[in-house]
C-alpha cells in the first residue's frame, strides 16, 4: 500500500507538471506515454509463452508512434478546420490542404515502415503476415489515434489549453476511484466476472454518478468548456471508462499476465493507467467538436 501511494504521488506530480509547464512539455509527456503504451501493448499481443518477440515490438512501436510524431505535433499549426477554430483567410481550403499534405506524409512513412516488415515476415514462420500486420494496425488505432486526438482537444485554434487535458483526466480518475471505493464497500453483483472478477455493477454505477457530479462541478470551476460540453464528457466517461478498462484486461488475460508492464511499482504499466483514457478520447473529441470545439 505504501509503495502504491508513493508511486501515485510521483505519477501525479509528473502528469501535472508536464501538462501545466507548457505546450511542449505536454506534447513530450504524451508522446513518451504513447511510446511506452505501444511497447507494452505489443508485448501483450505478440507474447508467446510470456516472451514477446523483440522485433515485433520494435516494428509495432515505429508504426504506432510515427503518426503521433508527425500529425500530432502538427495539430498545433493546422488544427481541424471543421471544428470552427479561429482560422486565417480562406480557412477551409488552406487548412484542408495542410491536413491532406501532413496526412499524406504520415501514410508515406507508414508505407515505408510496412514494406520492410512484410519483407522480414517473408522469412519468418512464427506468425502469419495477416495476424502480425493486424496487430500493428490495432496498436496504431488503439493508442496512436487517441493521442493525436488528445493533441487536437488540447489545442483549439493553436492555443494550448491545459485545463482541457487535466479536466478529462480528472473525470477518468474520479470514475476509477469512486467505482473502486463504492464497489469495495457495497459491491455484490459482478459486472464481467470472466474478464475482471472484482468489478461490480454497484461500483460501476456509483463511479458513473460521481463522475457526472464532478463534471457538473468542473463546469462551474473551469470555463474552458461550457456546461453542455462538461456534462457530455462526464456521460462519456461514465459509460465508456469501465469498458475501456475491461478491454485492456481482456488483452492481459489473453497474454496470461497480470499487468501490462512494471514501470509503475504497485500499479503495473502505463497501459494499465491509461486504458480507460485512450478508449474514451475518440468519443470525447467527437463530443467536443459537435458541441462547438
Amino acid at each position: 500500500m505504501k509503495q502504491r501511494a508513493i508511486t501515485a504521488f510521483f505519477f501525479a506530480a509528473i502528469m501535472i507538471g508536464g501538462i501545466y509547464w507548457n505546450m511542449r512539455s505536454f506534447q513530450l509527456l504524451f508522446t513518451i506515454i504513447a511510446g511506452v503504451m505501444l511497447w507494452e501493448f505489443f508485448g501483450l499481443v505478440f507474447s508467446s509463452k510470456g516472451k514477446p518477440n523483440l522485433g515485433d515490438k520494435v516494428f509495432g512501436l515505429l508504426l504506432g508512434i510515427t503518426p503521433v510524431l508527425f500529425l500530432g505535433s502538427q495539430i498545433v499549426s493546422i488544427s481541424f478546420w471543421w471544428c470552427g477554430f479561429d482560422l486565417p483567410e480562406d480557412p477551409k481550403a488552406a487548412h484542408l490542404q495542410n491536413l491532406i499534405e501532413y496526412a499524406g506524409a504520415v501514410f508515406l512513412f507508414l508505407g515505408l515502415i510496412i514494406m520492410p516488415i512484410l519483407l522480414i515476415k517473408l522469412f519468418q514462420q512464427r506468425n502469419s503476415v495477416e495476424i502480425a500486420v493486424g496487430h500493428y494496425f490495432f496498436g496504431l488505432f488503439y493508442i496512436g489515434l487517441p493521442i493525436i486526438l488528445l493533441f487536437s482537444i488540447a489545442m483549439p485554434g493553436a492555443i494550448y489549453s491545459p485545463n482541457r487535458v487535466f479536466g478529462l483526466l480528472w473525470l477518468i480518475w474520479t470514475n476509477d476511484v469512486f467505482a473502486y471505493l463504492i464497489g469495495s464497500k457495497f459491491g455484490k453483483t459482478k459486472l464481467f466476472e470472466r474478464i475482471s472478477p472484482k468489478k461490480t455493477w454497484e461500483g460501476t454505477i456509483g463511479g458513473g454518478i460521481c463522475t457526472l457530479a464532478m463534471a457538473w462541478g468542473l463546469s462551474h470551476w473551469i470555463d474552458n468548456y461550457n456546461q453542455s460540453q462538461w456534462l457530455a464528457l462526464g456521460i462519456i466517461v461514465a459509460l465508456l471508462a469501465t469498458p475501456g478498462d475491461l478491454i485492456e484486461s481482456m488483452l492481459k488475460r489473453s497474454a496470461g499476465v497480470k499487468d501490462s508492464g512494471s514501470l509503475m511499482p504497485g500499479h503495473g504499466g502505463l497501459l494499465d493507467r491509461f486504458d480507460s483514457f485512450i478508449f474514451v478520447l475518440p468519443f470525447a473529441w467527437l463530443a467536443v467538436v459537435l458541441l462547438g470545439g
